[in-house]
């Protein structure tokens, strides 16, 4: 099997929102959004070369994806601004179902994410605009 079949694997028959896998080395998520990747990427986590599984790709996960290193990415769901996103840094990407955007939980506009990467292409600057979403979001509530 490979390394995506192994994260696809492990996501299809589990309750993780988001699965992360490279030659035996796992990493495993039940949180929502962007959430668990934030926590890898400030963890120092390892996660270049690693296949990813996810319900939901956006833009925001998209770019945090290539910032980590992972090679390829799978989706349940993938906004087209994901898909040219991981593509245009050279990442693959597959999906189940692809959608113009990510809309919020509410369904009653845009993802806040999306939101904040809007005019953003650099990585780097994605996790910035990200992190100052969460904590703009976890104030509100």
């Amino acid at each position: 099997m490979t390394n995506m079949q192994q994260a696809q694997a492990i996501f299809e028959s589990s309750a993780y929102s988001c699965v992360l896998y490279r030659d035996g080395v796992t990493h495993m998520s039940t949180k929502r959004g962007v959430s668990p990747l934030v926590d890898w990427i400030r963890q120092g986590v390892n996660l270049n070369d690693f296949s990813a599984a996810d319900k939901v790709v956006g833009k925001a996960a998209a770019l945090l994806f290539v910032l980590a290193g992972v090679k390829e990415v799978y989706a349940q769901v993938m906004s087209e601004k994901a898909l040219n996103s991981l593509l245009a840094h050279g990442v693959q990407a597959t999906y189940d179902q692809l959608v113009p955007s990510i809309i919020n939980r509410e369904g009653t506009g845009p993802c806040p994410m999306e939101r904040a990467v809007t005019q953003i292409d650099d990585p780097a600057l994605a996790l910035e605009a990200v992190e100052q979403t969460l904590a703009a979001l976890k104030k509100a509530n």
